[in-house]
Parts: C-alpha cells; structure tokens; sequence
C-alpha cells in the first residue's frame, strides 16, 4: 500500500513592532482570512482523507495577536479611513499597496477592482467613489472564495460590487476577526478527530544549524563565503524549539509529536536539541537524505520509507519529502486545467504503488501551503477537491499523518550521521554566503553579544530579560537574510528594526550603521 502523507507549512514572518505594537506589513492577517482556515475546513467533506499541517509559532501569535485586538495595522487603519478626507499621500499608499494581490487569478475575478487596476495602470484620475472601492476591494478579494460564497454579509458585499459606503467597512473587517479567531480552534478539532495532526516549526523560524554554529554553512557547501564574525548559540537553537513546544502545548493540550525545521534545513548537530524536547519525528528534503547515505543518483526505494537516527539522548524519525511530487503542486499544476493536473498527479501515484506492489510505503508531499495557492483558480479549490475526491476514491493510496504511520510501522533504516543542508539545493545560501547575508549576521552576532554584556550584569529585571529575549529572538528569523541580495528593502528596513529594537530594550542607544539601508553599509 502507498501510505500519503501531506505536510503543509504555513509561514510568515514575524512583523509586529514590540515597542509600538503595530505590524509592519499586512500578510498574517490577509493569508489569514485566504489559506489558513479553508485549507483545514475542506477537509470536513472528504473523512476519508487525512492530513498534516505545520505551522510556525510566531504567525499563530501574530493571528491571536489580531483577534484580541492587541496590534495595530496600519492597512486596517487605511482601509477605514474616509475617502473622502483621504491626503494625497494616503492616496499614494493606496495606489501602490491595495492591489498587492495576485492580478490574474485574484483582481481579474472581480470587475470593479479589475476595473480600478486598469486604471491605475493607465495613470488615470481616481475619484473619491474609486478610492473608497479600492479600500474594500483590496481586502474582498483576500477572502478565500468559499467565505465569499458562504458567509452572507460577505456574499452581501460581492453583490454590492461598487459604490460602496464607509458604513461596509466596519462588517468587512469584523468578518476578518471572525475567520482569524477560528483558525486555532478549528485545527484544534481536527486533531482531535485523528484526521489531522499539527505540527510546528522552530517558534520564530530560524534556521537552526546556522544558530547552532554559523560555520556549519560550509559542511553543505566548503566554498561557501562566510561572515566575519562567527554564530555559534546553540543555546538559542534549543530555545527556539523549547518555545514552541511551550506554545504547541498550550494551544492544543498536549506536546507535538513532529517538527517541520525551518526550511527543512537541518544538520546532525540539532538532533540533540529535538530529542530532548520531545520532538519523535522531523521532515526534511531528499537530497539531505541521500547525501547522509552517500547517494549520488535519486533512489525512491531509500526515499519511501521512514528512517530514524539514535542518538545517546534517544531517537527521533524522520521523513524526506519527495521533491518532484512537492514542486509539481508547489510550482506546475497552477498552469494546468484541475483535471489534468490531478489525472497527472494520481498516475505519479499509481505508477510508484504498482512500482513498490506488496510493500508499505511512504511518499511524502511537503510543501507551502499558503502561497501556492494564489496561482490556481479560485485559490487551488477546483484542484483541491478533486483531488481529494479521486484519494478517497483510491484502492492503491491510503492518505495518513505522519505520527499514526509511525504508530503503525516501526522505521528499519538507520542514519548514523545527517547531512547539513536545506530544501533550498540542499545547502544553506539563500541564508549566509553573499557579502549582503553575511552583513546581516555581523549585524547579528554584534548585538547578541551585547545580549551576553546584558544578561551577565545582573541588573536588569526579568520583564526586560524577556522582552530582550523575545526581540533577539525575532531577529534569528530566517526571513531577513532569504531576501538579502534581492533588494527588498521592507525586509531591509524590518531586520534594521528589529534591531534597533533590541538595543532600546536593553537601554542602550542602537549603532548608527542601523539607521541606513543595510545594502549601503555592506562592501
């Protein structure tokens, strides 16, 4: 039989401000309101088909951040301010960041806000009626498609379709709150049913062999340049992963039983640091796989099945993702029709469970499971449900959660050592390694042994401890060295932030190098 396992990662950065509480960009809550509650909820009409689902801690803390309403949006903010009082450089934000969406899937569907960004495009004078249609557009179109159809004062306000008023926007915006305030729960029941497990990453997405020792960037690749200054806190690789057990546990009573590294960049080191906060099983991509058994050519038969590395703390098991079948969802089937695109899937599936005949296995699909999604029709649920139909249809593939395989099977093949890398060509770079990332982990390991000065004085009491903690702690996330060497300066100007953020929490004045773009200080 071919056992199934899906495993969606839902991700976002860490965007909220700890010293004025407003988030910085508007994605928690927008990804919130289209791919985090359907992609769950779909599931109730097809029982048969079981799930798992990761999500990093820090974005289920910004989501509960938004429902008790304690963070400011500055989109919120610009959504509910009066058209007709709007200033010309309220307009100007308008007009760059309210159509921050998917154009062919997302705006087209919709022909008053395709109406608008038609004229936008063609630099044509926006009228008081425009604006205030742009402020509901912007957020109407972010719905998933079956809130939409199914909520009635939303379904109220697609009718509608232009000339709003002021008064739509406050029911627009409590919907938001509704759906965000759901989400927890509703993963929540879905675990407890068994059709669903929940997993989670480390809590503020950090890549955890480079905390661990920045150095072990060059085990994945030994020409690897790297910074300066070397990153070596294992302790704040075990806080990373002992926060968001803390934070799993209490969220859904009981520990997690599996752990999704942050971008399944993993290393023999951090194994330790898993096992002894109760982590039993970890996904992580093929190549890191066949690099440990020393594979030069794709081997599914090393891949389809569970492996599991004993260490003197105990053992944990881990799963590879398998990669062609991941990126096809990930990257492919958006451009195709939903039927082909599944007949193709399930003949990928059928070929390797006639291929592997007599024998259990296991195939796993790990992907992202928010952003994939703004590629496909109607947010990928004409491909979804088929699929789902034809797996529950299926007599050779039985869907399952990682944690009742490994209830049920009990993994043969051992891994004496695991290799160091990620999903990214099994190395680390999109991380550290050009002059711009390394920058940004000099900027790093400054300010964490500044951390050490603060910690080792004493004096400072345990409010600010924590406060100091939790900001260095954002600032190890993954996010701000991906985008380093892309020019994305949100994600320039967010790290510098953070940063700053650190210094004031420990009452020292932050190094003027912060006050400029990092991409002018790096050379």
């Amino acid at each position: 039989m071919l056992n199934l396992a899906f495993i969606y990662h839902m991700h976002q950065p860490y965007y909220v401000n700890l010293l004025s509480r407003e988030t910085e960009l508007p994605w928690v809550r927008l990804h919130g309101i289209k791919d985090y509650l359907d992609m769950v909820q779909i599931l109730a009409k097809y029982p048969r088909v079981r799930q798992t689902f990761n999500f990093v801690p820090s974005l289920l803390e910004q989501v509960e951040s938004f429902v008790d309403s304690s963070v400011k949006d500055k989109f919120i903010d610009m959504t509910m301010r009066p058209a007709e009082s709007l200033t010309d450089g309220e307009k100007n934000f308008l007009l760059e960041n309210f159509f921050m969406i998917n154009a062919e899937n997302c705006i087209a569907g919709h022909p008053r806000y395709y109406e608008l960004f038609l004229k936008k495009q063609g630099g044509r004078h926006f009228s008081v009626t425009d604006y205030r249609d742009l402020q509901m557009w912007f957020n109407l179109a972010w719905f998933d498609p079956m809130f939409l159809q199914e909520r009635p004062a939303l379904k109220a306000l697609i009718k509608k379709g232009r000339h709003f008023g002021e008064e739509d926007k406050k029911p627009m915006i409590e919907q938001q709150m509704l759906i965000l305030a759901e989400i927890i729960p509703a993963y929540r029941r879905f675990c407890e049913s068994g059709q669903v497990e929940v997993i989670l990453s480390p809590y503020y997405h950090p890549i955890l062999p480079l905390l661990y020792n920045s150095n072990i960037a060059r085990e994945a690749n030994h020409r690897v340049s790297l910074p300066q200054h070397n990153f070596s806190y294992p302790q704040d690789a075990e806080r990373q992963i002992k926060e968001a057990v803390d934070f799993y546990t209490k969220r859904f009573g009981r520990p997690p039983a599996g752990m999704w590294p942050s971008e399944e960049a993993v290393c023999d080191h951090i194994l330790p640091l898993l096992i002894n906060n109760g982590i039993k099983w970890i996904v992580s991509d093929e190549a890191m796989l066949f690099r440990s058994f020393g594979r030069k050519k794709r081997d599914t038969a090393l891949l389809y099945r569970m492996h599991s590395a004993e260490r003197e703390e105990g053992t944990i098991h881990m799963t590879f993702r398998d990669r062609n079948l991941s990126d096809l969802i990930g990257f492919t089937y958006h451009k195709w029709d939903p039927k082909d695109a599944v007949s193709d899937l399930m003949r990928h599936l059928e070929n390797t469970a006639e291929a592997f005949k007599g024998r259990d296995i296991l195939v796993t699909i790990a992907m992202d499971g928010e952003n994939a999604w703004e590629y496909y029709k109607k947010d990928g649920h004409p491909f979804l449900n088929l699929l789902y139909e034809r797996l529950s249809d299926s007599k050779m593939i039985r869907t399952v959660t990682v944690e009742d395989y490994l209830r049920q099977n009990t993994p043969e093949s051992k891994i004496r050592r695991l290799a160091a890398g990620s999903w990214i060509y099994g190395e680390f770079g999109k991380w550290i390694g050009n002059q711009y990332k390394n920058k940004a982990w000099e900027y790093l390991a400054e300010a964490r042994k500044e951390m050490e000065t603060f910690l080792s004085s004493g004096a400072a009491e345990e409010k600010t401890k924590e406060a100091a903690w939790k900001q260095m702690m954002i600032c190890e996330g993954s996010d701000w060295f991906w985008w380093y060497g892309d020019y994305q300066y949100d994600f320039d100007r967010l790290y510098r932030l953070h940063l700053s953020n650190f210094y004031v929490i420990i009452g020292k004045q932050p190094p003027g190098y912060l006050k400029h773009s990092l991409y002018s200080n790096a050379g």
